[in-house]
């Protein structure tokens, strides 16, 4: 009778089981790197509003008080280099002060600068706001903050997200250059000017409510580590240290071929199309309207072409990659002069398509090189090299239009930079490839 008692209640105790439904798993909550990187998207892109605007300048300001093309190239290459030659100083400073304080700052300085623009009426003043201020307070903000939120809070996807996050300077261009443009031509560069002073410290409140320093802030490991990683103490002397790293870095091949092939980069894309593509192709009788929405277009294909490069990246030899895009860059412009006209052309549009796909493709290959060379300093060390991409880019947005000023024309200077990206092509296949530890500075 026991017997038949317990059997009846485990068959019942079986039935229960088997007619309970199956617990709902729990679920997977988003890592707080994904918001930290979507904050740090916005802030780019709000701050990217400047780089729509040197290039819709250069005609207005010639009209407008006489400036040559030299003089006004002269203050967008102070801008180019030093958003450049900050960077890495930038990085060492959010080591010292927090990626939040940095920025904060930074985005602060560039509504400064732009929005004094207003009431300028002498060249030294335009080399000061749009050349100092805005180049200083830019350069914080490089791809070198970029790469310091990547490090510190992602393990896996590194590629991916480098890719996401430059794409965001692109998008930027493709929200903001149609509207610039559009003031630009009916409104004159003043209300355009003010416009990227409210965009800049639009996004400062996102900066400093949402973004954090490090995921130990948290109390979280970084996407896709295995283990807690605590938050180093703050590393004093950013000055001396971001020095200190570049003397270490110099010291090595491989620094100085990331540094000219991405110099290159610079020259060939922020110094020579972002600055002299809306002029260049002004001269052919084509609408300032028309050229700066072809930039737009870039910018759409930009995001396309960078955060592909960033797959690309976590699974192929980022040399190679770095070789395959410079190659096709290089033809590409040297093509151009013949595509440049009144109107749009289909080639035209296949340019541009071609070009956006390419223009910041390389910054994920450049930034997992240095990563796999240099360790730790990896962010400084890409900040130096993107110091030499500003330089490239300084040089050609002055000497662009010294060479139209003298020729009446920029075919040598479309034909010349085709060249040098053909050299990128040769220098990134030289960088030998790393299978020690990375080399980190004291």
């Amino acid at each position: 009778m026991t017997q038949t008692t317990e059997a009846s209640t485990a068959t019942a105790t079986t039935a229960a089981t088997v007619d309970k439904p199956p617990l709902t798993p729990r679920r997977t909550r988003i890592h707080r790197a994904w918001f930290v990187a979507a904050v740090t998207f916005v802030t780019i892109l709000g701050a990217a509003a400047f780089r729509s605007l040197p290039g819709l300048l250069i005609d207005p300001l010639n009209a407008e008080f006489g400036w040559s093309r030299g003089t006004i190239g002269a203050a967008v290459s102070v801008n180019l280099a030093l958003y450049g030659l900050t960077a890495p100083f930038a990085a060492a400073l959010m080591d010292r002060f927090g990626i939040r304080r940095v920025v904060a700052v930074a985005l602060s300085v560039i509504a400064l600068g732009s929005g004094l623009t207003y009431w300028m009426t002498a060249a030294w003043q335009l080399l000061l706001c749009w050349g100092l201020l805005v180049g200083l307070g830019t350069g914080s903000m490089a791809l070198a903050f970029a790469a310091t939120v990547t490090n510190r809070w992602f393990t896996k996807r590194r590629g991916l997200v480098t890719g996401i996050l430059t794409a965001a300077s692109a998008s930027g261009q493709l929200i903001f250059l149609p509207v610039l443009s559009w003031m630009v031509a009916e409104h004159s560069w003043r209300p355009a000017a003010v416009t990227v002073a409210l965009a800049a410290l639009a996004v400062v409140p996102f900066v400093w409510l949402l973004l954090r320093d490090h995921p130990a802030d948290v109390g979280l490991k970084p996407y896709g580590a295995q283990e807690f990683v605590p938050k180093p103490p703050p590393t004093p002397g950013a000055a001396r240290r971001a020095v200190t790293v570049l003397f270490s870095a110099a010291r090595t091949g491989p620094f100085w071929l990331l540094a000219g092939t991405f110099a290159i980069c610079g020259a060939s894309t922020n110094g020579l199309i972002q600055t002299h593509f809306v002029p260049a192709a002004h001269d052919h009788h084509m609408p300032i309207t028309t050229a700066a929405s072809l930039l737009a277009v870039i910018g759409v294909f930009d995001v396309v072409g960078t955060i592909a490069s960033g797959w690309l990246t976590d699974r192929f030899e980022p040399r190679r990659l770095l070789a395959v895009y410079y190659a096709l860059r290089g033809i590409s412009l040297l093509f151009l002069p013949m595509l440049l006209a009144p109107s749009v052309r289909p080639p035209m549009l296949f340019f541009i398509v071609f070009y956006g796909l390419d223009w910041v493709a390389t910054v994920p290959p450049t930034v997992a090189l240095c990563r796999e060379q240099y360790g730790d300093d990896s962010a400084i060390v890409f900040g130096w090299v993107l110091a030499s991409h500003q330089v490239g880019a300084a040089l050609v947005a002055f000497l662009g239009g010294v060479a139209r000023d003298v020729f009446g024309a920029y075919d040598v200077v479309w034909y010349a930079s085709g060249a040098l990206c053909a050299a990128a092509a040769l220098m990134s296949l030289v960088i030998r490839r790393r299978t020690a530890a990375p080399v980190t500075a004291a």
